[in-house]
């Protein structure tokens, strides 16, 4: 059996880091760890190509090789998967699916021939057996939480590393909280499920193996959901895994906020080599954090929780959203005040939108106040919500002007020396400027520094750096990701 592994295109957006990936000479962040861990879980005798469109085109000379095509994606690569899969209709080639935009969106893609939805575990194997026998059905839908310690290594092979900024891997699965906009929990529960340390130790071993010596991201959608088992078993093993090793490979995952609150377990990710952690953030309004469920954000002093992650070494970026039913048109200054003063330089704003499935889109349409579908795209201005207090054209406008504003390089810069004041980076055990770091540096000054509207903003930047050269990596790297995000910003119409 001959299968093709599809990888969807992402659109353009804070995400996809499509323009800073030219500093480094990548062609996307993040590989497709969800289409390479299925990889593993298909019969040894089956021969797998793996083509990432975020990477390289589909040729006619591809699909006339495979027997079968198996596309994984989420909400956001929906135009690009339909794309995908009419093309394979037309070369008359089977299509298996599956991923959030699947299980989210069944009834939407009747030309798909089987469908796999939720997590694929324990469904995986008889779909394959059937498959091979020439009986498999339409759907194959989990029933229950797999166990993801007998979940296989993933398929590096298949992937040409060379053209990725960073490689990931997953701990764990389910989040403790119950954010009613959120899908995470409807997708895979309340309570984490974890890997043993064994098994992060060995893929870590598979990726240095492979070469790999740049970040590694832990995609959990919260990597402290466990913490008992994080401070006692997994990090302390992090910990060796670095020392054993000739240099450090930086991780960065996300968390909760309430990471702040446990300075042991700060100190351990750090020493385990944690130098980023995305937080959803949302707003830092009480009313629209009570609004949403969102209870681990409330009674706390936000800005002071992000500091004291800054302070002990870790990079906070952070998700906001604007458009919960609490906001007004003064909403928009607040978010940007917040973001300037807690020195956020990556700062992702979003329109709310409802995903199938949530509390809130089962509240909302109760409401009658869902229209279309979700785009999935956090920066199109775009939301299939009602608004409750502002007009949609308020809302968008709103959005836009934040947005802008945020990433003009007079107000980005300023908060990114914010953030640099207050971070305190621990040293990386071997480190050195690699070639791919001094090519990024070199172009950094032709883009920024000579071509770019920012460059006054950038050398007052790269001055002050130098006087501080433990800041200057993060500085540099900083400036290159405030590109990207202007150019996202500036196609926002």
């Amino acid at each position: 059996m001959k299968a093709l592994l599809l990888y969807p295109e992402f659109p353009d957006g804070f995400w996809s880091f499509k323009h800073a990936l030219k500093f480094v000479g990548r062609k996307a962040a993040l590989p497709p760890l969800g289409l390479i861990t299925i990889a593993a879980m298909l019969p040894g005798t089956w021969e797998l190509r793996l083509i990432d469109m975020n990477v390289k085109k589909l040729t006619d000379t591809d699909l006339s090789w495979a027997d079968c095509v198996l596309v994984s994606a989420m909400v956001v690569q929906r135009k690009s998967a339909k794309e995908l899969i009419a093309r394979c209709n037309k070369a008359k080639v089977p299509v298996i699916a599956g991923g959030p935009l699947f299980t989210e969106e069944r009834d939407a893609f009747p030309e798909v021939d089987h469908l796999i939805l939720g997590e694929a575990e324990n469904i995986f194997p008889r779909f394959v057996a059937d498959f091979e026998a020439g009986h498999a059905a339409r759907f194959y839908a989990a029933s229950d939480r797999p166990n993801i310690q007998v979940t296989p290594m993933p398929r590096w092979d298949l992937l040409d590393m060379k053209q990725y900024a960073s490689m990931s891997v997953q701990f764990s699965r389910g989040c403790p909280f119950n954010c009613d906009f959120c899908d995470i929990t409807v997708l895979f529960g309340r309570r984490p499920r974890v890997k043993t340390a064994e098994q992060m130790i060995a893929e870590l071993d598979a990726l240095w193996d492979a070469d790999w010596r740049s970040s590694v991201f832990f995609v959990d959608d919260n990597f402290i959901g466990n913490k008992p088992y994080l401070k006692t078993t997994l990090l302390p093993a992090l910990i060796a895994w670095q020392h054993s090793h000739k240099r450090s490979i930086p991780f960065y995952t996300e968390v909760s906020i309430n990471l702040a609150d446990d300075e042991d377990l700060v100190r351990q990710m750090v020493a385990a080599g944690f130098d980023r952690v995305f937080i959803g953030i949302e707003t830092p309004e009480e009313e629209g954090l009570l609004g949403c469920n969102k209870l681990q954000n409330t009674k706390r002093d936000l800005t002071a929780s992000i500091k004291k992650l800054q302070n002990m070494g870790l990079e906070v970026q952070a998700g906001f959203i604007v458009g919960f039913d609490s906001d007004t048109f003064s909403t928009f200054r607040r978010q940007y005040a917040f973001i300037q003063a807690s020195g956020i330089p990556t700062a992702m704003v979003g329109i709310l939108q409802a995903l199938p499935g949530t509390k809130l889109y089962e509240r909302l349409w109760g409401e009658g106040r869902i229209k279309g579908v979700v785009s999935g795209d956090n920066v199109d201005g775009t939301t299939n919500i009602v608004p409750k207090l502002v007009s949609s054209e308020e809302l968008s406008v709103g959005y836009r002007w934040l947005v802008h504003y945020l990433y003009a390089p007079k107000h980005y810069y300023q908060r990114v020396r914010t953030f640099l004041k207050e971070y305190d980076p621990a040293p990386l055990r071997g480190a050195s400027l690699s070639l791919k770091g001094f090519l990024a540096l070199v172009r950094s000054f032709i883009y920024l520094g000579v071509l770019g509207k920012e460059r006054f903003c950038y050398w007052k930047l790269i001055i002050w750096l130098l006087r501080r050269p433990r800041l200057f990596p993060a500085g540099v790297t900083l400036s290159i990701f405030g590109y990207h995000f202007r150019k996202v910003a500036e196609s926002i119409r």
